[in-house]
């Protein structure tokens, strides 16, 4: 039953301190009471991926990220905190006792905001949060690049289509695009991530960027469409790497027409180097579209009878309505080990008994593939060891390489 009185309300949470024990930085906590209040919380460095994501986290100004010596073996880790705290436009001070110069320049290029040494000077604490509350907020729309009108480049145009759900293809066309945006040392490629899975795309997910309403005014509006238009659409992956993501809501993949497409499309050529398609699942009206504009079209399969069953349908479907069958790529992802004689064995049969020729096997990448999906990073970037990341990284390589010597692909 409630009473009559009126119910205080809880401050949300303005700072974190971020630990492996906050209870070895004693002098942190006071400084923090000090400096907020009670409007603070604790987070160990294993949920403070996690929580993030939470809608606790949205009203978070800074968090303090302490540690020392014995906290350097997780250097990955922590610069994964900074990197997605800075994605949330959370503040982040670096507090440190005996750390080496070189991780604190590791981190302090990660993003993060303020250092100060533990044990913290009298006062340093909260003149490093002032000084973080008096910076200039970075706009959002900053996070959105300035196309350049006029541009004429011819972006080479690599599409991903996935032929049954699970196979992998928005894990490959994500991290082939990072790769090609590492690329070319001090003179990067500009490449554009474009997510056409206008339902259940999961670019944003796997890159951790929010879906943006002018993604739909966008694509409803294409005859109109110039670039400051398609450039408030698009988001910036750590100023590299351009991305189209699936509108907020689920729309009808019908809404695009094939020259809605053609015109997004040619519009992301003229203005990066590399452009890349990850395809709904199901075969629409403008799937032609894309498929006749693309230099490469990767099909991804898996070693199972439903991607046997559905390439052998596509393969008819296409040869049938005369539409270039020859520019598909047969993928296999989760191909079998080099010494899995069976496994290669039914790679060859399933090849022969189809009439196609599988062109790129990339093998099983483990649960790490998951979390770096559910964590927002590429493969580079959380587990770059990962197998299917060395592959997905050769491929590029190789792409890359074409591109630069037109001659010889010639």
């Amino acid at each position: 039953m409630s009473s009559g009185m009126p119910q205080p309300e809880m401050s949300p949470i303005v700072a974190c301190t971020i630990s492996r024990d906050v209870q070895n930085f004693d002098l942190l906590i006071e400084d923090m009471e000090a400096a907020v209040g009670e409007n603070w919380g604790d987070l160990s460095f294993d949920d403070a991926l996690a929580f993030f994501g939470q809608p606790d986290a949205e009203s978070l100004e800074f968090v303090a990220l302490a540690m020392d010596q014995s906290d350097e073996e997780n250097l990955v880790l922590l610069g994964q905190i900074i990197a997605q705290a800075k994605k949330r436009n959370i503040k982040v001070v670096l507090i440190a006792e005996d750390v080496s110069p070189g991780t604190l320049h590791q981190l302090l290029r990660k993003g993060a905001d303020e250092f100060v040494p533990y044990p913290l000077p009298e006062g340093e604490l909260q003149a490093a949060i002032e000084n973080l509350r008096n910076r200039p907020e970075t706009s959002k729309s900053q996070n959105s690049p300035q196309l350049k009108s006029g541009e004429a480049k011819e972006g080479a145009l690599l599409v991903v289509h996935g032929l049954a759900g699970g196979v992998g293809s928005t894990t490959i066309a994500t991290n082939l695009a990072w790769e090609l945006a590492n690329l070319g040392g001090d003179s990067p490629p500009k490449v554009c991530l474009i997510d056409l899975d206008l339902q259940f795309g999961t670019v944003s997910t796997y890159l951790d960027l929010p879906r943006r309403e002018a993604v739909f005014e966008m694509l409803s509006d294409t005859e109109s469409m110039d670039e400051e238009t398609f450039g408030q659409a698009l988001l910036s992956f750590e100023d590299k790497l351009q991305v189209l993501t699936a509108p907020t809501d689920m729309i009808p993949l019908d809404l695009l027409s094939p020259e809605d497409v053609s015109r997004v499309i040619e519009m992301a050529r003229s203005h990066f180097d590399y452009v890349i398609v990850d395809m709904p699942s199901t075969l629409v009206q403008w799937t032609e579209t894309v498929l006749q504009a693309a230099h490469v079209y990767f099909a991804v399969i898996e070693l199972d009878m439903r991607s046997a069953q559905n390439a052998l349908r596509l393969k008819r479907a296409l040869q049938s309505e005369d539409l270039p069958f020859n520019k598909l790529r047969f993928a296999l992802n989760r191909a079998p080990g080099f010494t899995d004689l069976s496994g290669k064995s039914r790679v060859k049969r399933m090849g022969e008994s189809l009439g196609i020729s599988i062109d790129l096997q990339l093998p099983d990448g483990g649960k790490p593939v998951m979390q770096a999906g559910d964590h927002g990073l590429p493969l580079a970037s959380s587990s770059a060891k990962n197998p299917l990341r060395k592959e997905i990284a050769k491929l590029a390589q190789s792409i890359f390489e074409l591109g630069e010597s037109p001659a010889e692909a010639a």
